[in-house]
């Protein structure tokens, strides 16, 4: 294999890792999903389903912002009952963001979203080939340069 196949793989992951990039898509999945949900809330809100009850500052590596913006962010989500605070059991001066249930469903519809937007872009390729690439994509992101 030569580094032609690495150069694009990295010109073609550069495209994707923009924050442009996600900003756009976020920005289609969050229409009307009510005003404090949008392309700014949603990597808040992803996150914190993915790993759970987090503090601003735990989170803010994930969703690439400093720990002021994660709770400006935090904020608008807690005032629409998609999010609450709880302190920190770990530490009694911090407090930890938590989805409700009515943040839960709201990732959920987003995540259902998303795979329909996915599954939209892959219904020309032939049978089989988006089943290999989600799990060629799953092998590189665990075994690529990012482990």
């Amino acid at each position: 294999m030569s580094n032609e196949v690495g150069h694009e793989i990295a010109d073609v992951l550069g495209i994707l890792l923009r924050r442009t990039t996600r900003a756009q898509l976020h920005k289609k999945l969050t229409e009307g999903m009510g005003e404090a949900v949008d392309e700014l809330t949603y990597p808040v809100l992803s996150a914190l389903a993915r790993t759970g009850p987090r503090s601003a500052a735990e989170l803010a590596p994930d969703v690439g912002l400093d720990r002021s913006g994660v709770t400006r962010r935090g904020s608008r989500l807690e005032s629409a009952g998609l999010v609450r605070r709880q302190p920190d059991p770990s530490d009694r001066r911090a407090h930890l963001l938590v989805l409700t249930e009515q943040g839960e469903r709201a990732v959920e519809e987003l995540r259902t979203r998303l795979a329909a937007h996915i599954m939209a872009s892959l219904a020309s390729w032939a049978p089989g080939e988006a089943e290999a690439f989600a799990r060629n994509l799953r092998r590189f992101t665990l075994e690529g340069p990012f482990t």
